[in-house]
């Protein structure tokens, strides 16, 4: 009777291994096959985007596998985030900074390229305004979209000439309605986003009052943790073709302008201007770009945009993953 049972026992832990390892391996099947679709944004603040998405780069490339690609239209950095976080798009473009500050929130996100560094953001007055300084803004009126690089910008300009935000009246508008409440006078200052800045500056003589392109941080392009995780092949192939739009927009810039003039519906000599505060040399995830994310970090933590107790540096280096992109590149030349 004892051998009887014992024998019992055997049998089901037997079966159970089988089942489980069955299950592991169903799961190792599902993890490897290819996703139905690709959704990936586009942004005006992001010419690599714009350029991939009007020559099909992407849909060419994943077509033979059958994979749909979609895409979502991104004005800041703050909807990119939300779609990510929602599960609306697989990549979004933004600001390293906001994607920290959206990481601090437990977005599920990852940092896995560089599509330039911009200089897409300074703090922009009327041409008959009388502010001439930071300090100027003191008891003022200034635009910004919370949770964007503009906004990270206009804190740290703050921070570096002893203000904080409480010696402004922050006012929490979308880049471009920020730009028509400046040119309408309804605000004092704007923290501004290429190309809203740039058309300012073309059309009414705006000027950006405060420039600091190292308190830009860089236009990074993010995938979602589970995503990468279940697909690493396809965040790779994204990146070729990321790679491949970068590439032609070094070597056709007056074209990319006029791309850029078509989708954001804005004037050539605008889209120019833009274009010309974008360094597109640098995709692949460093040193460089873990340095400004983090020295954005400390002043969303000063300003309590990021929780005191967070670890700035560890949410950085668990934010950016340069392995994608490395393989991509470094297997290219």
């Amino acid at each position: 009777m004892k051998k009887k049972f014992t024998d019992k026992l055997w049998l089901f832990a037997a079966l159970t291994l089988i089942a489980a390892l069955a299950g592991c391996s169903s799961s190792d099947a599902s993890s490897s096959e290819n996703p139905e679709e690709i959704r990936l944004d586009y942004a005006y603040y992001s010419p690599t985007s714009l350029v991939l998405k009007e020559f099909g780069w992407a849909e060419e490339e994943f077509e033979e596998d059958g994979i749909e690609v979609s895409w979502t239209l991104s004005h800041g950095s703050n909807k990119a985030l939300e779609f990510l976080n929602s599960d609306s798009v697989d990549f979004g473009s933004s600001a390293g900074a906001a994607a920290l500050m959206s990481k601090a929130n437990g977005a599920p996100i990852k940092g896995v390229y560089i599509a330039s560094k911009p200089e897409w953001t300074a703090l922009v007055k009327n041409k008959d305004s009388d502010i001439e300084s930071v300090q100027d803004l003191k008891g003022k009126k200034v635009a910004a979209t919370l949770g964007t690089d503009p906004y990270i910008f206009l804190l740290r300009a703050l921070s570096e000439e002893g203000l904080s935000q409480e010696d402004v009246e922050i006012v929490n508008l979308q880049h471009s309605d920020g730009a028509t409440t400046l040119n309408n006078d309804g605000v004092d200052a704007w923290a501004g986003l290429d190309p809203h800045m740039a058309r300012l500056e073309v059309e009414s003589g705006a000027e950006l009052f405060y420039r600091n392109p190292d308190f830009n941080t860089y236009s990074f392009l993010n995938v979602r943790e589970e995503f990468a995780e279940a697909h690493p092949e396809h965040v790779n192939r994204v990146i070729k073709v990321y790679e491949k739009a970068r590439a032609w927009i070094q070597e056709n810039p007056d074209e990319a302008a006029e791309i850029l003039m078509r989708e954001a519906g804005i004037d050539k000599e605008v889209a120019v201007k833009q274009l010309e505060r974008n360094d597109f040399s640098n995709p692949v995830p460093g040193a460089d770009h873990r340095e400004s994310v983090i020295e954005a970090g400390k002043i969303l933590q000063e300003t309590e945009a990021v929780k005191e107790n967070t670890d700035v540096e560890q949410l950085t280096d668990e934010l950016i993953d340069s392995s994608y992109a490395e393989d991509v590149i470094e297997s290219a030349n």
